[in-house]
C-alpha cells in the first residue's frame, strides 16, 4: 500500500540524518497519515488515507 494522500497526494520525501559530526546518511520522511471515514453523495461510506494537515482544512472548511 502506497504511503501518499489520497486528497493532496503528499508521499514520502528523501532528506539527510545529520549527526553532531556532521556525517550525513540517507532518511525518508514519511506523511503523517491517517485513516478516516467519509460519507459520499450516495449515503455510501468509505475508508480514505488523508494526511493531517489536509484533515485539519477539511475540518476547518466544514
Amino acid at each position: 500500500m502506497a504511503r501518499r494522500c489520497m486528497l493532496s497526494g503528499k508521499g514520502p520525501m528523501s532528506g539527510n540524518n545529520v549527526s553532531h559530526a556532521k556525517n550525513r546518511t540517507k532518511r525518508r520522511f514519511l506523511p503523517n497519515l491517517r485513516t478516516v471515514r467519509i460519507s459520499l453523495e450516495d449515503g455510501t461510506t468509505r475508508k480514505i488515507k488523508i494526511s493531517a494537515s489536509e484533515l485539519r482544512t477539511l475540518k476547518k472548511n466544514s
